[in-house]
């Protein structure tokens, strides 16, 4: 069976389109008769006639054998049968359809004829084909606008197609999209046009395989119907080969984005050409259909009508891969799956973002124009290959105008901002304000999506200005002797841009100043220069300096910018006169002398000068400082001479120099207090040989056996320096004989020397050996000194043992007897002063008193356990003035007469809870309410009542105690008091002996 399709008059077109590209080479045909067998394929087709007679394989034989010349007509008559062969019954009448606005095509090719062509090229504004590009409005007059997404051609307002700027070749196709909108009408139409040079190859030979699949890629973007793809195989009577036909090409289908519906909408149609034999169920698969995300495709599974059922985004997916199943009843294959691709058609629905709403540029001033400023970008999620996303920039505004209105301008395709003027001045405007638009349709403004953003440029600023100063002369005054004093400052105005290196300020001075006395630092706030001293100024030598000074900036002025003269100025200073002191004209003084001088010596005159030449002054000299306290100045002439003996082994010498330090004053002047100097004098001792050497260690312990490691090594020092030190002698001294009989010395080297036993046994014990050390001086000191060294038994290590030990520190068994009787002794007398306290405290306890026992008030006092009434009242029951344990008898007792001081049968008072973090405010409002509980709570003692208290007879024995009372009556006699002892004797005497007083 072969494969067809159904046959409008939209494919009449398509068909033209392809016999009008292929037919000029492959046939060799002219021009005329091209066009006269296209009108006559356009006439036979328009009155729907069929073609009964069907183009056998071997009509298109001669096209492959040669280059044979065919009649126009049988080209129309082969196209004709091969399209009607498919149909095999005559075509119905379609019904018109009800008019639609928009592109009468959704594809054109246009023939570019090549008369149009300047060479190879297509120049500028050139029309290339008489086709047009139509659009149908349906009668209403609108005005609608045409926008290709290929800058290199437009369609013009009446169809025509020009090229925009020259084109160097057309040797392929070309195909862009063309973008309808009205311009009061947001409906946006588009349509694809190719074009293709006239005369232009074809790949296919114009076979009969070769035409059907010609006619498959020039279909139009969105065929109707889609058949599934056959393999037809035919027999060669030659060979008997059998060749396989080519499967059919699916063009893509194209969808427009954002589609109002109404939805589902119906795409195409799916066919299999077994769908007259059996039942075939129809199915697609992929993303958008039955994967994520699904839904947006479905196919009717008896018609084969595919469907979309929701508006789309090519922003969020721009296609789709699909595949197309046909099976029969039973869900066995019956075609090979087709695949299908849908893309997504771009339209005009985002606006071009800026990256950032405020831009931050900056431009030196003075720039040239043309220099580059900054760049602003904004990007557009609509496609990028068509007008809908391609962006152009221009700008809107610039705040302020000054100097010109327009001081920069902006690359429309790259949004680099640039000077187009020159003028940039940052002392008169320091930053501009540009408003910038983007707009994408390719800036069109009346198709175009826009968005603005703000650039702000920072004029920077450059060394156009150079330093003044703000006056010609400055003058100044400073104190002689001083450092670190601001003499003036000096004022200085710049208008460059305040604390960058084109306003700060350095100052240099020129002139004036040969010793360097003075230096310029600048102020960092003030950008003033602060002129100081740093080297003291001698008013007795330079009473005035005169100074020139320039000023300049840290970074170079700018090139063609010249210093101003008023970068220059003089500066006057003055210098005072001040009382100086006296200054020792050789500070530190180093004299050498040796030590041991008498107290008395004469040293040196230290004397100090008064600077002040033109004051006539007396300088009087004292000690400030002497250590040892060797020294004395003389006060009115400075002369040192020595109070004590100079001893350069002395603690105060450092390095054998000796310091003293003594202070110069004057009388000072009329008005000026008195001024002093210091000036240290350096001794330097040298040494003579005034000390002996002295041995180390001064105590050892040798084995009571004579073994090679049993030897003391011993070390001579002196405290004088050299050559009056070592190399030191050592020797034994001949008395008494029994050191060098038992013991020999001998050095090592200059310093040390070994003493080592010279028999071979002895008694161990402690030794005082003496040695005799000599020094090197001239002549040489000797000193005698003595070692103890205890002799011991040792172990087999070499060392002492602890009994070798005690017997080597002398103590022999009746040393340890004494010192045990000692101890018994000691423990004896202590036992006998504890016996002795013990004894003595019983004496004292046994002694009588001094008075009369019978006197004693102390055997009167009685001690009572209870606090009963009188004598009379012993049987009073006590127990009604005790608080009862329990209230049973005062509930059980009968209405009536009732103790007022027992607690009342009531319920108890609600005292104020404590809250357990109380605020500081409401403590005094706690205490309130709990006083105001207690004072109306008749249950807390003493239960708002008297106590009431029984009588407890009269007649004791005991003596009324009123008359104890100082206020009494009549006179008291306390002269018995005097009887009672010591104890009352003054209390006796208080009282006692009124009459005397």
């Amino acid at each position: 069976m072969g494969t067809g399709f159904l046959w409008t008059e939209r494919s009449v077109s398509v068909s033209a389109a392809l016999l009008r590209q292929t037919s000029r080479d492959r046939l060799s045909l002219s021009t005329r008769e091209e066009e006269t067998g296209l009108r006559e394929l356009l006439r036979c087709t328009r009155r729907r006639r069929l073609i009964s007679s069907l183009l056998s394989f071997s009509l298109f034989s001669p096209l492959t054998r040669g280059p044979a010349k065919m009649n126009v007509g049988c080209v129309i008559l082969a196209c004709t049968a091969l399209v009607g062969a498919s149909t095999g019954s005559r075509a119905s009448q379609p019904l018109k359809p009800p008019c639609r606005p928009g592109f009468t095509q959704s594809f054109y090719t246009v023939i570019v004829s090549r008369d149009v062509l300047h060479g190879q090229s297509i120049l500028k504004d050139t029309a290339l084909s008489s086709e047009r590009v139509k659009f149908e409005d349906c009668q209403r007059s609108r005005e609608v606008g045409f926008v290709s997404n290929d800058p290199n051609f437009s369609v013009r307002p009446d169809g025509m197609v020009y090229a925009e700027q020259e084109v160097a070749n057309l040797s392929e196709p070309v195909q862009f999209m063309v973008t309808a909108r009205g311009l009061h009408d947001p409906h946006i139409w588009e349509t694809t046009v190719k074009l293709a040079l006239a005369g232009h190859p074809h790949p296919l030979a114009l076979t009969k395989v070769g035409i059907e699949e010609m006619l498959s890629r020039v279909w139009d973007s969105q065929p109707r119907v889609i058949k599934f793809s056959r393999k037809h195989q035919r027999s060669s009577s030659a060979n008997g080969l059998r060749r396989q036909k080519r499967d059919w090409v699916i063009p893509p289908i194209n969808v427009p984005e954002n589609s109002r519906g109404p939805f589902p909408h119906m795409l195409v149609r799916i066919r299999s050409d077994q769908d007259k034999d059996v039942g075939i169920r129809y199915s697609i698969t992929g993303a958008g259909a039955d994967q994520p995300p699904s839904g947006i495709y479905n196919i009717d599974p008896i018609s084969g009508n595919m469907f979309v059922t929701q508006p789309l985004d090519r922003e969020e997916r721009a296609s789709f891969h699909l595949r197309a199943h046909a099976v029969d009843m039973n869900g066995n294959q019956v075609e090979n799956p087709i695949d299908l691709y849908i893309y997504v058609i771009d339209m005009n629905d985002n606006r071009p973002e800026f990256q950032n709403q405020v831009y931050n540029g900056s431009v030196a001033e003075g720039s040239k124009p043309g220099s580059s400023v900054m760049q602003v970008t904004a990007t557009d999620s609509d496609d990028s290959t068509t007008a809908n996303g391609m962006v152009r920039y221009r700008i809107l505004s610039q705040t302020p105008h000054s100097p010109i209105p327009n001081m920069f301008t902006i690359n429309s395709e790259t949004g680099d901002i640039v000077t187009v003027a020159a003028g940039l001045d940052r002392e008169k405007v320091s930053q501009y304000t540009i408003i910038v638009q983007a707009t994408d349709m390719e800036g069109n403004l009346n198709f175009g999506l826009s968005n603005t953003a703000t650039a702000l440029i920072s004029i920077t600023d450059i060394n156009d200005n150079p330093p003044e100063l703000t006056v010609r002369t400055f003058s100044g005054e400073v104190p002689e002797n001083k450092v670190n004093v601001v003499v003036t400052n000096l004022t200085v105005v710049d208008r460059d841009q305040p604390h960058s290196p084109n306003w700060n300020a350095v100052y240099r001075i020129v002139s004036g100043d040969p010793s360097g006395h003075f230096t310029i630092r600048t102020n960092p706030i003030t950008n003033e220069g602060m002129l100081t001293v740093v080297k003291p100024v001698d008013f007795e030598m330079n009473r005035a300096f005169m100074l020139t000074v320039v000023v300049s900036n840290q970074a170079h002025l700018a090139s063609g910018i010249q210093s101003s003269l008023q970068s220059t100025a003089g500066v006057t200073i003055s210098v005072q006169d001040v009382n100086e002191p006296p200054v020792f004209p050789v500070n530190p003084k180093t004299i050498r002398f040796e030590e041991g001088v008498p107290a008395g010596t004469t040293l040196t005159v230290f004397a100090a000068q008064d600077p002040d030449h033109f004051i006539h002054q007396i300088v009087r000299y004292s000690k400030l400082s002497d250590p040892a306290n060797w020294l004395k100045i003389n006060r009115t002439n400075g002369q040192i001479t020595t109070m004590a003996l100079l001893d350069r082994e002395s603690m105060y010498v450092k390095n054998n120099v000796y310091e003293a330090t003594f202070l110069a004053f004057d009388n000072g002047k009329s008005g000026s207090p008195q001024a002093s100097g210091t000036g240290t004098l350096q001794i330097y001792l040298i040494d003579v040989n005034d000390n002996a050497p002295v041995l180390v260690p001064r105590e050892a312990q040798v084995c009571e056996r004579a073994r090679p490691n049993s030897r003391i090594n011993i070390t001579a020092s002196d405290a004088d320096a050299d050559p009056n030190v070592g190399p030191f002698v050592f020797e034994l001294p001949s008395f008494p004989a029994s050191v060098r009989r038992n013991w020999t010395i001998s050095r090592l080297s200059g310093d040390y020397a070994q003493l080592r036993l010279r028999i071979p046994y002895l008694e161990a014990s402690v030794y005082e050996i003496p040695i005799i050390v000599s020094d090197s001086g001239n002549p040489p000191l000797s000193n005698r000194s003595v070692i103890r060294v205890k002799v011991c038994p040792c172990d087999d290590n070499g060392d002492c043992s602890a009994t070798g030990a005690v017997a080597a520190a002398g103590l022999g068994t009746g040393a340890i007897i004494a010192i045990l009787i000692c101890i018994i002794i000691l423990l004896s007398m202590v036992l006998l002063f504890v016996v002795w306290m013990k004894r003595r405290e019983k004496e004292r306890q046994a002694k009588p008193l001094l008075i009369d026992p019978e006197d004693d008030v102390r055997d009167n006092i009685l001690k009572y356990d209870e606090e009963g009434g009188g004598e009379e009242d012993q049987d009073y029951d006590l127990s009604q003035l005790q608080q009862p344990e329990s209230l049973d008898h005062i509930i059980n007792k009968p209405a009536g007469v009732r103790r007022v001081d027992e607690r009342p049968v009531i319920a108890e008072s609600q005292y104020p809870i404590r809250p357990s973090l109380p605020h500081p405010g409401d403590i005094g409002d706690f205490i309130n309410d709990g006083l105001r509980a207690a004072d109306n709570d008749p249950t807390a003692p003493p239960y708002d009542s008297l106590l009431v208290f029984d009588y407890e007879g009269s007649g004791s024995t005991a003596g009324s105690v009123s008359s104890l009372n100082s206020i009494s009556s009549g006179d008291q006699d306390y002269d018995y008091l005097n009887d009672w002892g010591p104890r009352f004797k003054k209390l006796a005497d208080l009282y006692g002996g009124g009459d005397d007083d």
